[in-house]
């Protein structure tokens, strides 16, 4: 069996790197319809920052017996989302676009929603949403990417796999929580009979 040969002669790939060289990463190999990966990209960078407040607030917010060990993952998952919004907008720039970062509409860009959440178990919930909505949409991302931009869809692909280790260790937290009887809310009030 012979081995398959590499497609595009050295000579036809230097040739065609010098040409349109102001478009720096994005070259004619490219397939993905830029502006639309550039859209999701910054729709993804808005669901990781409505994630870094929503999760930062819960670290500030969160109360009770259990509060400093789940304070602690707050913190650690605020950190890992602040990562992706990085590694986000790094992407966008190497496609020639622009990071939005404008606070005006970041709710409306976003996937996720940011809900405060009354008491611990209340914010593990809805982080845990969170999780899962951005799970479900960047899955979505990654199998519109397919082969047109394996580089983002790497990107998201890594991203995917922390958002399901986020959701798998808030599913956790939830489960400890009720065996250890703290759900925070009071149990509702029985009525005394007369």
């Amino acid at each position: 069996m012979a081995a398959k040969p590499f497609l595009t002669d050295i000579e036809t790939i230097r040739k065609r790197a010098r040409e349109h060289i102001d478009q720096g990463a994005i070259t004619p190999g490219y397939k993905a319809d830029r502006k639309v990966v550039i859209k999701l990209l910054n729709e993804a960078l808005a669901t990781e920052i409505v994630c870094v407040l929503r999760y930062k607030r819960h670290y500030y917010m969160a109360k009770g017996i259990h509060a400093k060990s789940v304070a602690a993952e707050f913190l650690e998952h605020a950190n890992e989302e602040q990562g992706h919004a990085d590694l986000i907008a790094e992407r966008i720039t190497q496609l020639d676009g622009a990071p939005n970062f404008n606070p005006e509409g970041l709710l409306s860009r976003s996937h996720a929603d940011y809900v405060e959440g009354d008491d611990l178990v209340d914010m593990i919930k809805e982080d845990l949403v969170a999780e899962r909505i951005a799970i479900d949409s960047y899955r979505e991302i990654v199998d519109y990417l397919g082969t047109n931009d394996s580089t983002t869809r790497r990107l998201m692909e890594g991203i995917l796999a922390m958002e399901e280790e986020h959701a798998e260790d808030l599913s956790t937290l939830l489960d400890e929580l009720g065996k250890k009887g703290e759900p925070a809310k009071p149990a509702p009030a029985k009525s005394k009979r007369k």
